[in-house]
């Protein structure tokens, strides 16, 4: 891996004066997401923003000063921060709840604070500082290291499901078990659907019984897939590489849908696009959730007591980690103990 990420802890310009709505937190846990490794390695043409950069988005810690405007946090509570730490909040999108499509969204990190122009640093780190309106209560009865991926895992997944309306008797599929996967099992089970797992891996079926899928299919077997046409009402499709999507799209009823939550890039082969047409079907995609939604999530996990599948991780073991996820022979995902910086 590139030495190019860095801790926080290192960085002497990492950190801010506290604003008056400003909440600082002291770190416990980061999860690791693909988007870091995509930034780190360039992927997305991450050079654009500039080195070194300091992954992470999916924070947890607890409040360790706040200021003098803060009225939602109080030193000591439970805090989580995501995706994204600041918007304009003033254009339709903001004011729709919508503040992950504003074009002035200041992301966790690889981005620059709209007020004074100084780099993001995310949460592979002991401390950072969030706009009040960007940090999210942690319910009581979650393990803290378990709901940090909940903050990007959670919310990648947990949107879809609410925006096609998943609901008691909805057949749901979800392609792929890895931390996106498992996480979009859960969250669609909690919403009473059916739930079908389709994966690659016979090995995996083990794993989908017990997270709650009612139905495992091979997708790699062109006679079950066969089977499955015309069952779905929606099909989330969680891989975050290049494969054919065109067998799911057989999968759907007339009007379901197939949401791509994994994958940025061109779809190879072409997408079929006859049965989209003649059935009314909908190819789409989808990317996290505004914050209130993200904390409508939390509380959603918090009621259910749902959590992510975590393995929990020394900082020196980063490298490993990535490697484990590049290779893609993991189900839950990891997450940092920033204790151990």
């Amino acid at each position: 891996m590139p030495t190019k990420v860095k801790c926080l802890a290192s960085l002497e310009d990492g950190k801010r004066d506290l604003r008056p709505d400003d909440v600082e937190i002291k770190i416990l846990y980061c999860g690791i997401c693909h988007t870091d490794i995509h930034h780190v390695r360039g992927n997305w043409g991450a050079d654009g923003y500039g080195y070194p950069v300091v992954p992470g988005h999916e924070i947890i810690g607890k409040v360790f000063r706040v200021g003098t405007e803060v009225s939602k946090f109080m030193v000591g509570d439970s805090v989580g921060v995501g995706c994204m730490v600041d918007s304009c909040q003033t254009c339709p999108t903001c004011n729709n709840d919508r503040e992950q499509y504003c074009d002035f969204t200041t992301f966790t990190y690889g981005s620059l604070d709209r007020r004074d122009g100084s780099r993001n640093y995310g949460g592979y780190s002991e401390m950072i500082i969030v706009t009040e309106k960007f940090v999210l209560s942690i319910p009581e009865n979650l393990d803290l290291a378990a709901a940090a991926p909940l903050l990007c895992a959670g919310i990648t997944t947990y949107s879809p499901l609410r925006r096609w309306g998943v609901h008691p008797g909805s057949k749901v599929g979800v392609v792929g078990l890895g931390g996106l996967g498992h996480m979009a099992l859960k969250l669609a089970k909690a919403m009473g659907a059916d739930v079908t797992l389709f994966s690659r891996s016979q090995g995996k079926a083990e794993d989908a019984n017990r997270l709650g899928a009612d139905q495992f299919l091979i997708s790699s077997d062109p006679e079950a897939m066969k089977a499955a046409a015309g069952q779905f009402d929606l099909i989330i499709d969680t891989v975050p590489y290049k494969h054919d999507v065109n067998p799911y799209v057989m999968a759907l009823v007339p009007e379901g849908s197939l949401v791509l939550v994994g994958y940025v890039g061109p779809l190879e082969p072409p997408v079929n696009v006859a049965p989209v047409v003649l059935r009314s079907q909908n190819l789409a995609g989808s990317l996290i959730g505004g914050i209130k939604e993200t904390q409508e999530m939390l509380d959603f996990c918090g009621h259910h007591k749902i959590m992510s599948d975590i393995k929990v991780i020394d900082a020196q073991e980063l490298n490993s980690a990535y490697e484990s996820l590049l290779k893609g022979d993991v189900m839950q995902r990891f997450v940092i103990d920033i204790t151990t910086l």
